[in-house]
């Protein structure tokens, strides 16, 4: 059976794991006040460039944006996404669980544009004050939930709007390492500082046993965090684990060279997908491939493959998304495209 269900179901990259075999009999201080989460917050200010930046460790992706943004917005503040961004799909609620609306606006192959915050914003600002909640931040993924990535481009104008409306930019970078090495892609780490007020560097996704690295840039934002980080579960007793683990994922950048290569394993799958015939349901650049197949394809593939259902199209059709990993080897791409190639 091949794994094409998520870039997380493996364990952790060799490097990774012979870090903590390495440190595993070391006796530390507990909640991220280690010397290893010390030295890998350090690597992180160095690598990203942003020398002032607060860095936080937490387990996982919807822990660390639910946390943020507890932390970041008050009781009466509001959190714009794209309809399809994950805190409004894919994460339970879990924003609006600890009292923050998601207001949700229609994607542009995943992102959101600059005209979509502004009609937002003023369809809660005019007229309704007190009425309606207030938004206070604008959330993005990179890479989307659809495999796009934003441009330069595109993020400072969406930069320059969150400044003119007084706007917070917030980035889940759950698959950070893929969208900065993508084909196309003109962002730099040294950018990220300058554009959000708060990013994530994605660990799960990319090679840790688990792992989200949160990088606070306003300082506005940053006194009193470890108070919620704490109340909201964020705390991890074994704190070290994750510095461990991001110390060795940010050596000689390991996490760019995984991105590196699950996009190349994407692109050739893509290529395959498309030389057979087969249409797209969307397509990016990264990691994650969403062909529309028949059922009965569909039906024949999961004898040998793992993937997830992502729409209906029609009666006998289905959007899929296939996914790849640190881990993906060329000969898992090559069996699946045989499999399609034959039908």
């Amino acid at each position: 059976m091949y794994n094409f269900r998520n870039d997380y179901s493996e364990g952790a990259h060799p490097k990774v794991l012979d870090a903590l075999v390495r440190t595993n009999f070391e006796a530390t201080a507990g909640y991220g006040e280690d010397e290893y989460c010390e030295a890998a917050a350090k690597a992180v200010r160095s690598r990203f460039a942003c020398p002032d930046a607060d860095v936080h460790f937490l387990v996982g992706g919807t822990q660390t944006n639910y946390t943020a943004i507890t932390a970041f917005l008050r009781p009466w503040e509001a959190v714009i996404a794209a309809d399809t961004g994950h805190i409004a799909v894919h994460e339970t609620g879990a924003v609006e669980a600890r009292g923050h609306k998601v207001l949700t606006v229609p994607n542009a192959d995943g992102k959101v544009t600059p005209q979509a915050l502004e009609d937002i914003y003023l369809e809660h600002t005019i007229a309704n004050i007190g009425h309606m909640v207030h938004p206070r931040m604008l959330y993005i993924s990179d890479t989307t939930e659809l495999g796009t990535i934003y441009t330069k481009a595109e993020l400072t104008a969406l930069r320059q709007m969150c400044d003119r409306l007084g706007l917070y930019l917030y980035l889940d970078g759950a698959r950070l390492a893929s969208a900065l090495t993508a084909e196309g892609n003109d962002l730099t780490p040294e950018d990220l500082p300058r554009l959000f007020d708060a990013f994530t560097l994605g660990g799960t996704k990319c090679g840790l046993l688990f792992g989200e690295c949160l990088v606070i840039t306003n300082p506005d934002l940053k006194p009193n965090f470890r108070y919620c980080l704490k109340q909201c579960g964020g705390m991890l007793a074994k704190g070290r684990l994750l510095g461990v683990q991001f110390l060795a994922l940010l050596e000689d950048d390991l996490f760019l060279k995984l991105g590196r290569h699950e996009n190349q394993m994407a692109v050739r799958l893509t290529q395959g997908l498309l030389a057979a015939g087969y249409p797209l349901y969307a397509q990016g650049p990264t990691n994650q491939v969403f062909p529309i197949l028949s059922r009965a394809l569909i039906a024949r593939l999961e004898q040998d493959f793992t993937f997830e259902f992502i729409a209906r199209i029609d009666p006998e059709h289905d959007a899929v998304r296939f996914v790849t990993s640190w881990a993906t080897e060329i000969e898992a791409v090559e069996a699946l495209l045989g499999a399609l190639g034959k039908a």
